[in-house]
């Protein structure tokens, strides 16, 4: 076997093979690449746009949660608890531990959205702003995903302007389902438009459906509504028409898309079933747009949900996420290193895919 790694990241199509990368002690080089203190890549080993320097941090998190005071008290001052503990130092802790150059943060549920026009631009504008300036404070840690008060219109074309072009942030952070209403809804087709436009990133993040809150006894609804919520956006964004519709936005699916993995024989039946209005939603088929979403790997990193993901998506749609602070970034490091990838299929996870799609993350 050739005893020099082959460094590439991977590029958006077909899967990468396993022998892409051969590298002599190869089981003991991915343990000490995604080791705790070894998180560097061999000299020479690029990303696009910037190498990765031995010994140095280069994962990149995009499923990081930020708690800006202004919204912690306003939560409180609802009565809505699960407010984790969070500052920027432990974040910043955190992603020293596990290798993590840059996390991408955005606002955890419900985001901006309190059914209230004038109180959801203001949330959105003060958490888009701490967002901005977080970045400026820690340069090179932090980039942003921004919130929008997505059931208002023009709240939110006006937000999209001041975020992605004054504060330049990395792209949008939604939540999967506003006030019972799911991302295909027509009601959002001028936002989407918008960002279609723009070419725009939009990261989402799952919460509890207005339609099902609780419906086991003493069971915490992030245990299964979460994942389901993300099913239920996916389902709508596909065969509401969005994703074809609307094909340059790239989407971000949390927690390596939910259930939708574990139903997609219930989804394809779906596109046969619909006949003559599948071909219209969906001209290229529901497979073809699903290969074209990214999944972050936050609380899917395990063996079912990663195997079942990755029957449907090559490597280069999956993208590092922790879910700090709800969870720890080792979580996720430790479980994704007793999955099976190529070296090239960890790098384009942990770092490359997510710098092909949003650049400037390549200067991390």
């Amino acid at each position: 076997m050739n005893d020099k790694l082959t460094c590439m990241c991977a590029p958006a199509g077909p899967a990468l093979s396993a022998d892409t990368a051969q590298v002599s002690g190869r089981r003991g080089f991915l343990s000490s690449l995604l080791g705790l203190g070894a998180a560097a890549l061999l000299p020479g080993c690029q990303s696009p746009g910037a190498s990765v320097a031995q010994g140095q941090p280069y994962r990149i998190d995009i499923h990081h949660h930020v708690v800006p005071p202004n919204y912690a008290a306003h939560l409180a001052s609802l009565g809505i608890g699960g407010v984790p503990k969070w500052s920027a130092q432990m974040s910043i802790d955190d992603m020293d531990s596990n290798g993590i150059a840059t996390s991408v943060v955005s606002l955890m549920q419900p985001g901006a959205y309190f059914k209230q026009i004038d109180t959801d631009r203001r949330v959105a504008r003060e958490s888009n702003n701490y967002s901005a300036q977080l970045a400026r404070d820690f340069p090179g840690r932090f980039g942003s995903f921004a919130a929008l008060p997505l059931m208002d219109t023009e709240g939110s074309l006006r937000e999209i302007d001041y975020a992605l072009d004054t504060l330049k942030a990395e792209g949008i952070g939604l939540m999967t389902s506003y006030g019972g209403k799911y991302l295909g809804d027509p009601q959002f087709w001028p936002i989407w438009e918008e960002l279609n436009r723009r070419k725009a990133v939009v990261y989402t993040h799952p919460l509890m459906s207005a339609c099902c809150r609780n419906p086991v006894d003493g069971l915490p609804p992030a245990v299964i509504e979460y994942a389901t919520d993300t099913t239920r956006s996916i389902a709508s964004v596909l065969f509401g028409g969005v994703a074809s519709r609307y094909p340059d936005i790239k989407w971000i699916w949390s927690h390596s898309g939910g259930s939708m993995p574990f139903l997609w024989s219930r989804f394809t039946r779906q596109e046969l079933d619909m006949k003559e209005r599948a071909r219209a939603v969906l001209p290229q088929g529901v497979l073809h747009e699903v290969q074209r979403f990214y999944f972050d790997t936050a609380q899917g990193h395990h063996e079912g949900a990663m195997a079942a993901l990755r029957a449907l998506v090559p490597a280069s749609q999956i993208m590092f996420g922790s879910d700090f602070p709800f969870r720890q970034a080792q979580d996720v490091r430790i479980g994704l290193s007793e999955r099976r990838f190529s070296a090239a299929e960890r790098l384009a996870i942990d770092r490359g895919n997510a710098v092909r799609i949003m650049p400037r993350l390549s200067a991390t």
